[in-house]
């Protein structure tokens, strides 16, 4: 503990360095003048041509600055180790204590992001190659048309992307390819060789640069310098922006920055009662055959869990330098700053060596903080909230309209600190990459160490609910999961086989309607469970003893219905959803044939 604390000492020491930019700006808006400021904060990034600050426009729309961490988890403790992000957004805005990702997986993930659609409706489910995955297959189902991006835009906003964008980027366009809806774009092409921070080429606005091995040329650096600029510029113009600022950090190979280097040498990974875990006997079957992690493999899990910490502070450091400018421009107190991350991570938890794809909560469940002009300062948000709020929350910010195939909800009266009445009561989360082994691919992402052969039966077909105190998984082998998340945070204990059979039928109902869900049928159906299953009797409306094509034929002829229907008769509505469709169908169809006592 003594030596994470003079780590934290050392860290908080470098804002010293962040000061002399803020003296600059802040003489530049006193004496109303255009002042070269040169790109010095946080210590270590590029210089870059001068930037210039002006007396600050009247505030009009408000600037949204959106961080995003690269497989950051929120149970390991990450950013409890970044004082910066914990004293400028979570001391002086919200934090989110329940958001989840809706799949563990990059690609999937970011394209909820930009659209605000869980993955079984935007339809990218791999990081590649394609047809299930990757930026191609954003890119050629036409998704890139519209996104949170170009409806920014199209309403006046100066749009940037800084850094990731998504797996395989460029691949099958030019290399200096710019997607629809960004004004200005600094991301390395091809996508690979970002995630080392080092020796890679940035496409920057359509001219590829190749940046080299130096200290100078680390990559969170180098955006973080272009990030700033174009912050500093767009003011001058009076003109809200949008920028989106994706990290390569933490994801392996995790490379921190060389001033970093000596960082959290004696931290180990955390210790929670699921590490290595002793009795799995309750797990799906995969898990069941895993043998207890070895030393050698725990020490391996400490040594990345220290390049985690290490390679965070820049990004650390990068909040710290945003927030900086943004108040010595004048504009911190309109503009929305939002971190968080694509997934997140496990690291020895149920014997499971580092990686991603799962439906534990190290795996789903990210940091979301908010700082922002409605945003309360320093409180918790214990709402469900999800991935694909993001877009919609964007939107609402702006005041423009939110697109009709959006399944998430915005998020904008939580961070007013009124919020609604009612909420979402669930949460769907979902993984198709099924045998990911066999498509590895040198312009998808650097393979984690739970991507090694001996983790090859993992089941990666499943989907999921997630409440707040319960979370329910089907896999595709037939296999089940329930925990109490109240009692059992660290899922030690699965009681799909001892829970009750109305509770446990009930979920799966849920599930099921969730998995298949689209746009406000999601919305709906997040607020509540389904009623029980109906008996048989219930279903017999002919009253001949059994379920029979008759009784079908009795629900199909109210297709359609609602309570305003002068006809209405709620016998009908099977799910209890004030309509008569398609899922009324599907309840008693699968109950053809039934006898009834």
């Amino acid at each position: 503990m003594p030596a994470l604390i003079d780590d934290l000492l050392n860290i908080l020491l470098g804002g010293i360095l962040l000061a002399y930019r803020t003296i600059l700006l802040i003489l530049a808006l006193l004496v109303g003048s255009v002042m070269p400021v040169p790109a010095v904060s946080p210590a270590g990034l590029r210089d870059a041509s001068p930037v210039t600050a002006r007396v600050a426009q009247p505030l009009g729309l408000p600037n949204i600055v959106f961080i995003l961490a690269d497989d950051l988890d929120l149970d390991l403790d990450t950013v409890t180790t970044m004082p910066h992000l914990q004293a400028l957004l979570a001391g002086q805005g919200i934090t989110f204590t329940h958001f989840f990702v809706n799949a563990s997986i990059c690609c999937p993930s970011r394209a909820s992001l930009l659209r605000g659609q869980y993955v079984h409706n935007h339809g990218v489910y791999t990081n590649g190659p394609p047809p299930t995955g990757g930026f191609e297959t954003f890119r050629d189902l036409g998704l890139e048309n519209d996104t949170i991006a170009t409806r920014l835009q199209d309403v006046g906003y100066r749009t940037a992307l800084f850094g990731k964008y998504l797996n395989r980027y460029p691949y099958g366009s030019p290399s200096n390819y710019i997607p629809p809806g960004w004004g200005e774009w600094y991301s390395p092409s091809p996508t690979a060789p970002g995630y080392n921070q080092f020796n890679y080429t940035l496409n920057e606005n359509g001219t590829l640069v190749a940046y080299g091995s130096d200290p100078a040329d680390y990559l969170q650096d180098v955006l973080t310098t272009q990030a700033l600029s174009f912050i500093t510029r767009t003011v001058t113009s009076g003109e809200p922006f949008f920028a989106y600022f994706s990290s390569f950090s933490p994801h392996t190979p995790s490379t921190p920055a060389p001033r970093h280097t000596t960082l959290f040498t004696d931290t180990l990974a955390p210790r929670p009662p699921s590490f290595n875990e002793l009795d799995v006997s309750d797990k799906p079957q995969w898990i069941q055959n895993l043998p207890l992690l070895t030393p050698e493999e725990v020490q391996q899990i400490d040594d990345q869990y220290r390049l985690w910490l290490q390679s965070m502070q820049a990004v650390d450091e990068t909040i710290a330098a945003l927030v900086e400018t943004l108040e010595a421009t004048g504009q911190l107190n309109n503009t929305y700053i939002f971190f968080t991350s694509d997934n997140g991570y496990h690291m020895g938890q149920h014997r499971l060596l580092p990686g991603k794809y799962l439906g534990y909560e190290e795996d789903i469940h990210v940091p979301l903080f908010v700082r922002g002009p409605q945003a309360p300062i320093s409180q918790t948000v214990p709402y469900l909230a999800s991935i694909v709020d993001l877009a919609p929350t964007l939107a609402d910010i702006a005041g423009i309209e939110i697109p009709a195939y959006t399944d998430g909800r915005s998020l904008l009266p939580l961070l007013g600190g009124s919020p609604p009445a009612a909420w979402r009561q669930a949460l769907l989360f979902e993984q198709y990459v099924g045998d990911h082994h066999g498509l590895r691919d040198p312009l998808g992402e650097p393979p984690d160490p739970f991507d090694s052969p001996r983790f090859q039966s993992a089941p990666l077909f499943y989907s999921g609910l997630r409440t707040a105190d319960l979370k329910y998984i089907e896999y595709d082998t037939g296999e089940r999961e329930l925990y109490n998340l109240a009692n059992d945070p660290f899922e030690l204990e699965n009681l799909a086989a001892s829970a009750d059979p109305t509770t446990l039928a009930q979920l799966a109902a849920w599930l099921s309607l969730l998995k298949g869900c689209a746009a406000d049928t999601c919305r709906s159906l997040e607020m509540r469970p389904p009623p029980p299953p109906p008996i048989c009797a219930e279903l017999d409306f002919d009253h001949s003893g059994s379920v029979t094509v008759i009784d079908v034929a009795q629900v199909a002829a109210h297709w359609g219905e609602t309570p305003q229907t002068p006809a209405w008769d709620p016998r009908y509505d099977l799910d209890d959803n004030l309509v008569i469709d398609a899922a009324d169908m599907a309840v008693i169809a699968a109950r053809w044939g039934e006898i009834c006592p």
